[in-house]
C-alpha cells in the first residue's frame, strides 16, 4: 500500500479544515513547495493536491502554486474545481500526474465517461467524498442524490480504476477511518484509496489490511501525529 500525503490549498498557503468547514480552518505552512519536498524527501512517490478556492469557486484557483510544483520536479495528483477537457488538458501539459474529478463526475456522468476514454483510467481518478452514505459535491458545501455505491458502481461500468473514498465526518478530526465503509468497496476490484481519518499508525495498517491501495495523510502529518517515513515502512 502507498502512502500519498495531501496539501490542501487556500490563496495559495496549506492549510487543513474541519470536516470540510472552510470556517474552520488552520494555515500551517505558506509555502506548498517546502512541504511537498519533505514529502518526497520522505519517501513518498506522489502528493495529493487539493484546490479549495477551486472547489468551492468551480474553477482552477491555485494554478500558479501547482505549476510551482510540478516545475519542481513534484509529482502530484490534483483536485478541486476542475470542470472541463480543457482544465483536464491543462493540469496534465503541466506536469500533474493524475486528475481527481469530484462534482463534476456526479452531475456530468457523460463527461466522466468521456474523460475516461480520453485520457485513461490512469489519468482519471474519482473522488468519491461522502456524507452519511451520499456523495457530496461543490467542495462539500452540497449533497448529491447518489449513494457511495453507486457512484462506485457506474465509475467501474465506465472502466475507471483508482477512487478515493473519503468519510466528510472523519476528515480533520483525527477520529479514525470509515474501516466499515471502506471494506464496502472494496470487492469491487477497483483501487480503493482511503482519506478522512488517517490519523495514526495504526489506522495505517487497518487501511492496509482491508485492502486499500493507497492512504492519504492530511492532518495527522500536520500535527506531529504520523511520520511519513513511518507510515511508509508500515504500509509496505
Amino acid at each position: 500500500m502507498d502512502i500519498i500525503p495531501a496539501i490542501d490549498l487556500i490563496d495559495g498557503k496549506c492549510v487543513r479544515l474541519i470536516q470540510g468547514d472552510y470556517n474552520k480552518k488552520t494555515i500551517y505552512n505558506d509555502d506548498a513547495l517546502i512541504v511537498a519536498k519533505d514529502f518526497i524527501n520522505s519517501g513518498a512517490k506522489l502528493v495529493h493536491i487539493v484546490d479549495l478556492d477551486g472547489a468551492k469557486a468551480g474553477k482552477i484557483t491555485n494554478i500558479e502554486v501547482i505549476k510551482k510544483l510540478t516545475s519542481n520536479n513534484i509529482p502530484i495528483e490534483v483536485g478541486g474545481g476542475i470542470r472541463s477537457f480543457s482544465d483536464i488538458d491543462l493540469l496534465l501539459s503541466i506536469g500533474v500526474k493524475r486528475v481527481i474529478l469530484g462534482s463534476i463526475a456526479v452531475n456530468n456522468q457523460e463527461f466522466l465517461k468521456e474523460a475516461l476514454k480520453k485520457y485513461g483510467s490512469e489519468k482519471i481518478v474519482l473522488g468519491l467524498d461522502c456524507k452519511n452514505g451520499f456523495v457530496s459535491i461543490k467542495g462539500w458545501l452540497e449533497d448529491s442524490k447518489l449513494t457511495d455505491m453507486e457512484m462506485l458502481n457506474i465509475f467501474k461500468n465506465f472502466g475507471g480504476l483508482n477512487v478515493i473514498y473519503t468519510d466528510i465526518s472523519k476528515d480533520g478530526m483525527m477520529s479514525g477511518v470509515s474501516i466499515d465503509n471502506i471494506k464496502k468497496l472494496i470487492p469491487s476490484k477497483l483501487n480503493v484509496i482511503a482519506s478522512g481519518g488517517v490519523s495514526s499508525i495504526e489506522e495505517v495498517i487497518k487501511c492496509k489490511n482491508a485492502g486499500c491501495s493507497a492512504a492519504i495523510v492530511g492532518k495527522a502529518y500536520y500535527t506531529g501525529k504520523i511520520d511519513i517515513k513511518e507510515a511508509i515502512k508500515n504500509a509496505n
